[in-house]
């Protein structure tokens, strides 16, 4: 792996990451580390907060709003089909659960689905597949091949555990108009023993005007025991789950 970087230095410089898809270890080598986050520039996307639920935590709207047009923002992000954990951007997340049931792997799943249909930006949709036995995983984006989203680029990115080392990748390289899609591979990020103090870490590096919530979860590979952190802009305090 190349040399990791904090989280901070990834993200402080970024004002719009857009989402984002963290997996990795903690230094104990015995800890999956999966983080979530997503931001918003429009009253729309930032009228949401993360909610814990029985399979890790959901979306729903801030504020109840019967005109608004959820198609894009709100979806299951998360599921776990036995020892497997997918975290995804959008509803890829049931076209993988689907895929995994069915005997298939996250890169046959995905063939069938491309980048979101929000010309002109084109979002790339992103996902996590972590395979809580051992570690590994494997991360995910497609993406716009083109400028009139016509053809779509899947790339997959599968990695070994190391512990206290992890990969993030996200939606968008910066701000813009249109907003430029993520390029390259997941950036490396060293990952601390202490899991709430790495939470901390990532909202604090997320842009304070753009962020909207965050969700970080500690899963023993052990015993299948876990902690998750939830941060939403719009609650003070941060949720313990």
């Amino acid at each position: 792996m190349s040399n990791p970087t904090a989280i901070q230095e990834l993200l402080r410089n970024n004002p719009y990451p857009g989402r984002g898809v963290l997996m990795g270890l903690m230094p104990d080598g015995g800890t999956a580390v999966l983080a979530y986050f997503i931001m918003g520039r429009s009253a729309n996307s930032r009228n949401r907060v993360f909610v814990r639920n029985g399979e890790g935590f959901g979306i729903r709207l801030f504020r109840e709003d019967p005109a608004a047009d959820t198609g894009l923002t709100l979806y299951r992000p998360m599921h776990r089909a036995g020892n497997q954990l997918v975290l995804s951007n959008g509803d890829q997340t049931d076209t993988v659960a689907a895929g995994l049931a069915a005997g298939l792997s996250l890169e046959q799943a995905l063939r069938s689905r491309r980048h979101e249909p929000d010309a002109p930006h084109f979002t790339p949709r992103i996902t996590g597949l972590m395979n809580l036995l051992d570690g590994a995983y494997t991360l995910s984006i497609l993406r716009a091949a083109d400028n009139r989203g016509e053809a779509c680029d899947r790339l997959f990115f599968e990695y070994a555990p190391s512990p206290g080392q992890g990969r993030l990748i996200h939606t968008y390289l910066g701000d813009g108009s249109p907003l430029p899609s993520f390029e390259g591979e997941p950036r490396p990020v060293s990952i601390p023993g202490d899991l709430r103090e790495f939470a901390r870490e990532l909202w604090a590096s997320l842009h304070p005007d753009n962020r909207v919530a965050l969700y970080v979860s500690g899963v023993s590979l052990q015993t299948g025991a876990s902690e998750a952190l939830i941060f939403n802009r719009h609650q003070e305090e941060e949720v313990h789950a």
